[in-house]
């Protein structure tokens, strides 16, 4: 995971293709609470929040340590039948995190076999965590770090048969990394160094292209129950101001879902790799994956491990308890590393534990799980689907 997700929230012309990325500092509940209150809208409390006149509530923490979140958005209507969408949103957190966001997209062009999206964001997060480098970093050395990030990335693709997308991207994202605010934990220059920690306490500006490519024949877009995901994006970043920091990195993500008993079991498997390219430059460190959190090692604190690569598994077992409600057992394993040619098994680090979900018209809308490690335990609560 990198600290914040690359393409922000894709309301339109977003799928599973966005869960791919590395797992990063921002994992977004919104759209996962909006679909929750979509599903529900014939409660009456609930469908207050639909809004009104194009604007709704904006709900939903957007990276895991802000806290909770809340803000406004506005869709505008569509008088073209699904051809031209346009929205924009703003939330600030209580511990004054801010993400605003707008997106421009064409998602049904030529019959649907054609898209186009374009958004632009921007975050300030004041208080996010660093640990150090590597997979052998202190929690003791908890700091934080303050990032402030503008980015815009123009998205185009094809659907030549339904369960293929193949597309392109290009994109200019600056982000400043400064001294965090939290009083609880230092200040990242006051922990590490600045020579250890790449890419602190500059102004670092990228000029990016990609290239992505999925395989989707899930049985439904939200907390598939059957089929499989898979896919993989080659993302290049060119360093627009020191010439040091310019490396390519490419993600691989599979998924996959068998039911079986009846169709009240599931068993669900994920693999994901991040590897990078470092011939060129440094990866900064707000852009390294990282492992730990409720998304890829749930027996770790959120993004306890930073470096250049990233692999982990995670296998769940999950039941139908009742209508509206499933348990579930997990097993997660995974580690960091500096070069790409530590790719291998050894030194797995490792988690276990287990969870209940909720959801609404078979969509998972919140789950919390605990996992245990070799750290002790933690207890996740989320408003959205793991995988």
């Amino acid at each position: 995971m990198k600290l914040w997700a690359e393409e922000g929230e894709r309301v339109y012309a977003g799928t599973a293709l966005e869960k791919s990325r590395p797992p990063q500092l921002e994992t977004d509940e919104a759209p996962t609470i909006d679909r929750a209150i979509n599903n529900a809208s014939r409660m009456p409390v609930l469908k207050l929040l639909r809004g009104a006149h194009g604007f709704r509530p904006k709900i939903g923490s957007p990276v895991l340590s802000s806290g909770p979140a809340g803000g406004i958005e506005y869709r505008a209507g569509d008088p073209w039948d699904g051809q031209v969408l346009l929205r924009t949103s703003g939330r600030i957190s209580v511990r004054r995190y801010i993400h605003t966001d707008a997106e421009l997209a064409l998602p049904r062009l030529a019959g649907g076999r054609i898209f186009v999206d374009a958004l632009a964001t921007y975050r300030d997060y004041p208080q996010l965590r660093y640990f150090g480098q590597g997979q052998n970093s202190g929690r003791s050395n908890e700091s934080n770090f303050r990032l402030k990030s503008s980015k815009v990335e123009l998205s185009s693709g094809i659907r030549p048969v339904r369960i293929l997308r193949l597309g392109l991207t290009g994109g200019y994202e600056r982000a400043d990394t400064l001294a965090g605010t939290s009083s609880e934990y230092p200040s990242i220059e006051l922990q590490f160094p600045p020579r250890t920690v790449p890419g602190f306490a500059l102004r670092n500006e990228f000029a990016t292209t990609g290239a992505f490519a999925e395989v989707d024949y899930t049985d439904q877009k939200t907390s598939p129950r059957r089929g499989g995901i898979y896919s993989a994006r080659l993302n290049n970043y060119v360093d627009q101001n020191f010439g040091r920091y310019s490396f390519r990195r490419l993600d691989v993500d599979l998924r996959q879902f068998v039911q079986f008993f009846n169709e009240q079991r599931v068993i669900a498997l994920r693999a994901h790799g991040t590897f990078s390219d470092t011939s060129r430059g440094l990866v900064p460190f707000f852009l390294q994956p990282t492992l730990g959190g409720p998304e890829t090692l749930r027996g770790f604190r959120n993004f306890r491990f930073y470096d250049n690569n990233a692999m982990f598994f995670n296998a769940e077992y999950r039941w139908k308890v009742s209508t509206g409600m499933e348990m579930a057992l997990f097993t997660d394993a995974g580690k960091v590393f500096p070069d790409r040619r530590d790719i291998n098994l050894s030194g797995l680090l490792t988690s276990y534990g287990g969870g209940v979900r909720f959801n609404l018209r078979q969509s998972v809308f919140m789950r919390v799980d605990t996992g245990c490690g070799r750290e002790g335990c933690q207890v996740w609560l989320r408003f959205q689907d793991n995988y």
